[in-house]
């Protein structure tokens, strides 16, 4: 058979690279080992080859002699002119990561379920029960499922274009969208968003273990006063002894174990509470719950415009979305929105039981930050015993569920601040010295915001809602006319999803600023 191809002396090698040009966007950061594959003599026939800094998973799972056959060599009436038009028809890029050295391993499919919980279910569960005092129960519930569908739905779209495009992150799908102004705003949104998150998790645990104006530490019921009264010291100490190394950690699918373990404390927490408020309902010791909205009062009115971005905020995973995929053993959509759809379901259940619970327990006096209601006498046996297993218990739930999400705020710091360099997988000084600014900075804001309630309210109506609703919308519907499109009901509710989104937004960023200007006066 006549070939075009002609045999490499045994002191030759040759260097094939992949090029992706769907969407006209490629990956600058993408690294060199992970897009070219060398190949260098073995000593024996001509066309035999071996890899060159290649994992040695390649030996065993890539016959090299048949290797001109993927690149189109023994084809017949084709030549090198024709490689590029083969590999688009011939070859499922998805389908060949072993060419890539990585993705035989990674997470299986409950570990990338208990990394999407955990980045789902934080320091956003204990505003439920405050944001159920002011939505009432009937409406507070529909709700929280109608967030968790929206998002389910959103997640899904963001992973079927981010597969369609070839991205390996949210601000390249969005790029990829919506241009490159789009992606730094979408960069910017994600970091604003996670580090506000963080910085609520480290208030959180000063506030239950050292205290606050109104309600008393674990620290002080347990040893008195004394130095451990200092919220700033007890913040600092949890962020360098149990923050730190975990943060340090280089894949996020290193966290899984660590997010299993999280959500099985979410879900003592939950468990404890909804148990408590059964007893004390069957005791007939609740006050009756309000079942709709107040509108009694101005002030009513715009408690009710706040909550409704909080309550967005809670389902917010989507710029985790990217990373567990990429880490997901033998991932493909399907497999994503099976992760999604069980996560969704989860968290449903486990956000309406704690809201509820929450709420019938302490009725009007639901705080912000329902952890803090947890420091008086529930009213029924063990109670003493049963708050210290609810407080202490989520804060090691925080501290487990604190670096998955600073995770992807290093990702998305280092995508934006070093843009073009190699990958920070492959620069180890460069991790680190992020995790310790960053962690510094976090633990500034800290020290500074005095409520969960007042960051949550401003990132909720903003960053929020644009991660979760605004941005997957406007992904679908751009990049629906240049592949696969949209059907109608998608389409829709495409269309539903951002105009709801920005709604929201607005009406929420007024509330805000309304009830700054009525507290100032």
């Amino acid at each position: 058979m006549d070939s075009n191809y002609s045999a490499l002396s045994k002191n030759s090698f040759v260097e094939l690279q992949m090029h992706d040009e769907n969407f006209g966007s490629s990956n600058p950061r993408s690294s060199p080992k992970d897009s070219i594959l060398k190949l260098i003599p073995t000593g024996g026939e001509e066309n035999h080859f071996k890899p060159q800094n290649v994992d040695n998973e390649l030996d065993d799972d890539i016959d090299f002699d048949n290797l001109p056959l993927i690149f189109g060599g023994n084809k017949t009436g084709s030549g090198p002119q024709n490689v590029d038009n083969e590999l688009d028809d011939d070859i499922d890029f998805d389908n060949l990561p072993l060419i890539f050295g990585g993705n035989k391993t990674g997470s299986g499919i409950y570990g990338a379920i208990f990394n999407l919980t955990t980045s789902i279910i934080g320091a956003g569960i204990m505003a439920l029960p405050a944001t159920m005092k002011v939505l009432g129960l009937v409406l507070g519930f529909i709700l929280i499922i109608l967030m968790g569908i929206l998002s389910e739905f959103s997640v899904e779209l963001l992973v079927r274009f981010t597969v369609q495009c070839k991205a390996s992150s949210y601000g390249e799908v969005v790029q990829a969208a919506c241009g490159r102004p789009a992606r730094i705003l979408s960069e910017i949104c994600i970091i604003v968003n996670n580090a506000g998150v963080l910085v609520v998790y480290l208030i959180i645990i000063g506030d239950v273990m050292s205290g606050s104006l109104h309600h008393v530490g674990v620290f002080d019921q347990w040893l008195g006063n004394g130095m451990w009264d200092h919220r700033k010291l007890v913040i600092l100490v949890v962020l360098v002894i149990f923050l730190a190394p975990l943060c340090a950690l280089e894949k996020i699918d290193s966290l899984s174990l660590t997010s299993a373990a999280s959500v099985a404390l979410a879900v003592v927490f939950v468990l404890v509470a909804f148990l408590v408020a059964i007893i004390k309902l069957f005791e007939g010791t609740i006050e009756p719950p309000r079942l709709t909205p107040d509108f009694g009062s101005k002030q009513a009115i715009l408690d009710l415009l706040v909550v409704i971005p909080i309550m967005s905020n809670a389902y917010v995973c989507h710029f985790n979305v990217q990373p567990i995929y990429n880490e997901l053993e033998g991932r493909s959509p399907m497999k994503m929105n099976q992760v999604g759809r069980i996560t969704t379901v989860l968290c449903i259940v486990i956000y309406a039981s704690t809201a509820i619970s929450g709420y019938l327990l302490f009725g009007k006096n639901t705080e912000a930050d329902v952890l803090t209601n947890f420091d008086k006498d529930l009213g029924i046996r063990f109670s003493t015993a049963l708050n210290y297993i609810v407080r202490v218990g989520y804060i090691f739930h925080l501290i487990l569920v604190f670096p998955v999400i600073h995770f992807s705020l290093r990702q998305t710091v280092d995508a934006l601040v070093f843009e073009g360099s190699a990958p920070l997988s492959e620069s180890r000084k460069r991790s680190l010295a992020l995790t310790v600014v960053l962690l510094a900075l976090i633990y500034f804001g800290s020290t500074m915001i005095p409520s969960i309630w007042t960051a949550f309210k401003f990132t909720g109506a903003t960053t929020a809602v644009s991660l979760g609703f605004i941005f997957p919308s406007l992904i679908a519907l751009r990049l629906s006319k240049k592949g696969h499109g949209l059907t109608r009901v998608e389409k829709i509710l495409s269309w539903f999803m951002l105009i709801l989104a920005i709604i929201v937004s607005i009406v929420g960023v007024i509330g805000n600023v309304n009830i700054l200007k009525s507290k100032s006066e």
